[in-house]
C-alpha cells in the first residue's frame, strides 16, 4: 500500500485513467464488432466513419499505437468495400 500522500494520489488517479481507458477500448472493440458482422454496405461505412475517427483518438491519446490504429482502419475498410 501506498504511504505517502503523493503516492495515493497518483493510485488514485490511475484508477481513475484506467476505468477511462477500459470504457474507450470497449467502444472501439463493440463498433469493431458491429461493421464486422454488419452485411449492408450503406450502414457498414457510416460506422466505419466513427470507427476510423475513435481510433485517430486512441492513438493520438496513446492508448493504441499509431500503426495498430492505421493497420486496423485498412482491415475494416477492405471489409466495407468487399460488401456489396
Amino acid at each position: 500500500m501506498a504511504t505517502h500522500k503523493s503516492a495515493e494520489k497518483r493510485n488514485r488517479a490511475s484508477e481513475a485513467k484506467r476505468g477511462r481507458n477500459r470504457i474507450r477500448k470497449n467502444a472501439v472493440k463493440a463498433i469493431l464488432k458491429k461493421i464486422r458482422t454488419n452485411k449492408d454496405k450503406k450502414t457498414a461505412s457510416e460506422e466505419y466513419i466513427k470507427a476510423s475517427s475513435l481510433l485517430d483518438k486512441l492513438a493520438k491519446s496513446n492508448l493504441i499505437h499509431k500503426n495498430k490504429a492505421a493497420n486496423l482502419k485498412s482491415k475494416l475498410a477492405k471489409h466495407v468495400n468487399a460488401l456489396k
